[in-house]
């Protein structure tokens, strides 16, 4: 199939690098055309605009860091929706609120263009290995048309309804995994006076009933932290964290809900980017928060 993909960064990369082994003819483009080399030694084609992307591909994924990014690439002078895209299928992959994402589908839908959202679950890791966990929202017409796709690329695969309801969805599913890195520190805090080894204690968390999968694939990388030691490569940085749990609150206000716990996780994870550790992958604030004192 001709794919375009819009956003090229760690899991833009990794999906598009998937495509292109399964023997898809893949088109990119990437606002740092540093991220799109590897790409195009691969096979891919690096196109100059977003809109070049469109007219190359039958299906244009993006997969994007916020709503204003999207708002530029999809609806820029070279945007995605500059050209004629009139039967083309857009999906957009993004982790952002269902607002912005049923605000695209009207302006795609305007110019002749299908859409669905479809945010994924999952790291690089399962992004290379075809696992990752899809959550969609669109018609069911539109999403039949992915969903070949969405095949070589997921373990599962979860319409959770029209479009805006796959980014609700990956907000919701984000927030069990965001807010216990916080506990996670908080715990280490109580039990800091025992000295326990950091493996140790991992395996003791991992084994117990209250652990989430998280734990298990990324205990190691947990232990590293609080020996001191660093890891790579990182895989989800601070930084991205507090972008998603902005969106989640951004969500639950749409809503008239509230979510403390995500407030405060949030404002935590501020404090450690301010502290300049951004960056650095989001499994470290456990030790982070274990470790500074108790003020």
């Amino acid at each position: 199939m001709r794919i375009g993909v819009a956003g090229t960064g760690r899991m833009g990369g990794a999906i598009a690098a998937r495509l292109l082994r399964l023997g898809h003819e893949v088109a990119v483009w990437n606002r740092t055309v540093d991220k799109t080399r590897a790409l195009a030694a691969a096979g891919a084609k690096v196109m100059a605009t977003p809109r070049e992307v469109a007219a190359a591909a039958d299906i244009a994924m993006t997969l994007l860091t916020d709503a204003p990014a999207l708002s530029a690439v999809y609806l820029g002078n070279n945007g995605l929706l500059a050209g004629d895209v009139a039967g083309k299928l857009f999906v957009e992959m993004s982790t952002v609120s269902s607002a912005t994402e049923r605000a695209l589908a009207g302006k795609v839908r305007a110019r002749g263009g299908a859409f669905i959202d479809c945010p994924v679950g999952g790291t690089v890791g399962p992004a290379a290995e075809g696992k990752l966990f899809a959550f969609i929202g669109g018609e069911e017409a539109d999403v039949a048309r992915m969903r070949p796709v969405l095949e070589q690329l997921c373990r599962r695969i979860e319409h959770v309804g029209p479009v805006g309801a796959g980014a609700t969805m990956k907000l919701t599913a984000n927030l069990l995994t965001q807010v216990f890195w916080q506990s996670m520190g908080e715990a280490l805090t109580l039990c800091k006076p025992l000295d326990i080894p950091p493996e140790r204690l991992m395996s003791i968390f991992s084994d117990m009933s209250g652990a989430p999968r998280v734990l298990h694939h990324r205990a190691g990388d947990i232990a590293a932290t609080l020996a001191g030691k660093d890891f790579a490569p990182v895989n989800f940085d601070i930084d991205s964290v507090r972008k998603d749990l902005r969106a989640m609150l951004e969500e639950a206000r749409a809503l008239g809900r509230r979510l403390p716990v995500a407030q405060r996780a949030l404002e935590c994870f501020d404090e450690a980017s301010r502290r300049g550790l951004g960056a650095k992958d989001c499994v470290t604030l456990p030790a982070i928060w274990s470790q500074r004192a108790g003020d």
